[in-house]
């Protein structure tokens, strides 16, 4: 038996511990990992890595960052829970932060995007029956990845993560991404919300025509209709903007936030205009761990270090190197069909499935994800440098040419 302190024990005793008790539900790659500082990552045997997926966009300030690890040290010494039906001073503290960053006015605290998401479509359809004339559809797009609770679900535009699961929520519709024509036509007199990512992550990292979320809003101020921005992978620095609806010139009436949120702590966050938010009163919504103290003092040092001007710059700059090094690749390898993105939320399409290279690039040490089966997605720590990102292209290079 592993105990936690057993510093000793190797990839292979983890992943046979994990194979021989866990549900699997993740297609793991052979590897444990045991510590993080930075953009590196060290294994159970000891082995360093390049990581350039940041836990899926959620260490973005990569690896045990000083100031979130010192502010959950400091928490959980004071206080680790207490139930919502009572005030705490780091709940209070983020909720005030992420309107002052925002255009948000009201923010509801919960434990993951999913959460976040769901809370969202509740927030919708209750204000569709309490000041909308009765109306509850959603529409959704396709290529989507909303979570995995039954109504996000229901709202992810990809059949693979609806396979085996239905019937799912009535009265959400799908629509294609980045068509302002289709979404239009797809409004009927039941509708109330739009719900989209600002870049598609999970489908394959799409940024949508520069006119995309001006034109969904112009539709949702013109059908009185809700905009909710999914930012659980966008948000939060990843595009060299704290949100990436500021790239459009467009605010939202709700977004979701979540991933980098914690600095690597489990925390939601679905942040609306007072307006709306009005309509949910107390016993309306709920969760038991939202708002835990310790998971809020670590979203408050990370949203303070994520929303720093030089931290937003270095993001802008590193993205367009990492781009136009990912397009000088592209060039020497055939099999690189299109280089996409903003900030350091890049992808590179390929000609074929990617796992191949990404398991050529693990062997390498270095750490990425393929998405949308071919697909290179690219989720460094925002706090990565020219040398760190040369230095996993290299290996990138290597495992493109086999």
């Amino acid at each position: 038996m592993i105990t936690h302190a057993d510093s000793a024990a190797s990839n292979a005793e983890v992943i046979a511990l994990a194979a021989a008790h866990e549900i699997g539900v993740y297609a793991r790659q052979p590897v444990a990992f045991v510590r993080g500082r930075g953009c590196e990552l060290w294994d159970a045997d000891g082995r360093r890595y390049l990581d350039f997926f940041a836990g899926l966009a959620v260490t973005n300030l990569g690896h045990c960052h000083p100031a979130v690890v010192q502010a959950i040290h400091t928490q959980a010494d004071r206080l680790l829970h207490v139930s919502n039906h009572y005030h705490t001073v780091p709940a209070a503290e983020l909720t005030a932060l992420l309107c002052r960053h925002s255009f948000a006015e009201r923010v509801f605290l919960c434990n993951s995007g999913a959460e976040a998401n769901e809370a969202a479509m509740k927030l919708a359809r209750r204000w569709g029956a309490d000041r909308g004339g009765g109306r509850y559809e959603i529409l959704a797009t396709t290529g989507s990845f909303h979570g995995r609770t039954f109504a996000t679900l229901t709202a992810t535009g990809q059949e693979k993560y609806q396979r085996g699961f239905q019937p799912l929520l009535p009265g959400v519709r799908l629509v294609p991404y980045d068509d302002l024509a289709a979404m239009a036509a797809a409004v009927r007199d039941e509708t109330v919300a739009i719900i989209v990512e600002p870049i598609q992550g999970e489908g394959g990292v799409i940024v949508p025509l520069p006119g995309y979320l001006p034109g969904l809003r112009e539709l949702a101020d013109r059908r009185d209709l809700l905009l909710v921005l999914d930012e659980v992978q966008s948000g939060l620095g990843r595009t060299g903007r704290l949100f990436a609806y500021e790239h459009a010139g467009v605010t939202p009436d709700i977004m979701t936030l979540a991933k980098a949120l914690g600095g690597g702590i489990p925390i939601g966050a679905m942040c609306a205009r007072a307006e709306i938010a009005t309509v949910f009163t107390p016993g309306a919504h709920g969760t038991t761990f939202g708002g835990n103290p310790v998971a809020c003092a670590a979203a408050v040092a990370a949203v303070d270090a994520l929303a720093r001007p030089e931290l937003l710059a270095h993001v802008r700059e590193l993205g367009v190197y990492f781009r136009e090094r990912l397009e000088h690749l592209a060039e020497r390898h055939d099999m690189i069909r299109q280089v996409r993105g903003l900030g350091l939320m890049l992808g590179a399409e390929l000609d074929r499935p990617g796992t191949p290279i990404v398991e050529r690039c693990l062997q390498g040490g270095l750490v990425i994800n393929c998405t949308a089966e071919r697909v290179l997605r690219f989720l460094p720590p925002l706090v990565i440098t020219r040398a760190e990102l040369d230095e996993g292209l290299a290996i990138l290079e290597r495992a493109l040419a086999g």
